[in-house]
């Protein structure tokens, strides 16, 4: 019977969350969970302190631009967490505002988990020693991270990936097409998924070049009884893409069910992150595509060590799919992929041979639940 506190700062967290509190009750039946996370996590149970929606930033540069409200959010959670007094507080992904927390919780004498480990292996290395430093035991979710962490002393724990059970326990993999397009109040078309991010400035960014896609896609008469479709957040609503897609009546929004769309399209546009990793597992050929600032960008350029953004990518240590960043990330670069992953049969075969290897090494089902077995187990070992 342990009180967690647990936090989570967007969609990602909020679905990795949700499934790790299931867990949690499964192994600890009195367990308490109070958290800041989404929708997701609230409908398990628990208590829910702030919702991430409320408060979610991208790049460093927007936590330059809003110094008050990331301290205010800061100041919030730490008195919330003195109140409570957790046995254990337990941090997924969003370093900016975690490692912070990581550091006030250790030093107020709580245990710190930090499930899915901040990406310290492709930037920002000297995180590992706050990790070291700050954090009891750190829950990681992709193999090629058990070298990484045990050449840096990282005492971690490696159970797979909890996105395996998402997607595979999702309605989107039985759903027949008919009954999704039904549900989704779409018609009976072939459809092209375009996945422009949860942030409004990924969304800003993103939707002006997606939208140069669709209407030059639509003109060539092989793709004109195409639809478009937007997998619409959570955290977003109808208004942060209508503006975008007006005067398109080939361009849809769907809401609540991003799976769905990506399971029964032709191809996928993908803005880089959780989504691509989902892409690959649900078994649709796709296109990474993104663009950030200019000072986001000259930043990333500095510190990012790594060949590829992709999880998919980064997983197999070689390019299975395209990723059009920045410069590269036009309209007409798109358009060419696009027609190739849907005209060309052999690149799409070869793409889904490089899912099955990926889905492979992620290893099978129950991460989310061996994971809070192991976090109940290493909070009553000490």
């Amino acid at each position: 019977m342990a009180r967690w506190y647990i936090i989570a700062g967007e969609a990602s967290g909020d679905l990795h969350g949700s499934n790790l509190m299931r867990g949690l009750f499964a192994a600890d039946p009195g367990a308490e969970i109070r958290f800041w996370g989404g929708n997701m996590m609230a409908a398990v149970g628990g208590d829910l302190v702030k919702d991430y929606r409320e408060g979610a930033v991208i790049g460093v540069s927007q936590v330059l631009l809003h110094p008050r409200k990331f301290a205010r959010r800061l100041e919030d959670c730490k008195k919330d967490i003195l109140s409570w007094k957790p046995d254990a507080v337990v941090l997924i992904d969003y370093p900016g505002f975690n490692f912070r927390i990581a550091e006030f919780a250790h030093k107020a004498g709580f245990r710190v988990f930090y499930y899915i480990a901040p990406k310290v292996w492709a930037s920002r290395e000297n995180r590992v020693k706050k990790l070291k430093a700050y954090v009891d035991k750190l829950f990681i979710v992709f193999p090629f991270e058990i070298h990484y962490f045990t050449s840096k002393d990282v005492d971690f724990v490696y159970k797979g990936n909890p996105l395996v059970d998402a997607v595979d326990r999702s309605s989107a993999m039985t759903k027949p097409r008919k009954e999704f397009l039904d549900e989704a109040g779409l018609p009976d078309k072939p459809m092209i998924a375009l996945l422009p991010g949860s942030r409004s400035g990924e969304i800003s960014s993103m939707m002006p070049v997606y939208m140069e896609l669709a209407d030059k896609l639509h003109a060539i008469p092989e793709y004109s009884g195409y639809q478009f479709v937007i997998a619409g957040a959570p955290s977003r609503s109808q208004e942060d893409y209508s503006g975008y897609a007006a005067g398109r009546e080939y361009v849809r929004v769907v809401f609540g069910n991003s799976y769905g769309v990506m399971r029964h399209s032709e191809a996928a546009v993908v803005n880089s992150g959780t989504a691509s990793l989902e892409c690959a597992l649900l078994g649709t050929p796709q296109v990474v595509a993104y663009r950030t600032s200019a000072l986001n960008y000259l930043i990333a350029r500095m510190i990012i060590k790594i060949r590829f953004i992709s999880l998919g990518n980064l997983i197999l240590d070689r390019l299975c799919f395209r990723e059009l960043l920045q410069d590269y990330f036009t309209s007409d670069n798109l358009l060419h992929e696009v027609r190739r992953l849907v005209e060309d049969p052999l690149y799409r075969e070869r793409m889904l041979e490089g899912y099955s290897e990926i889905r492979e090494s992620l290893g099978g089902g129950g991460a989310s639940e061996a994971v809070a077995k192991a976090m109940v187990a290493e909070l009553g070992n000490n």
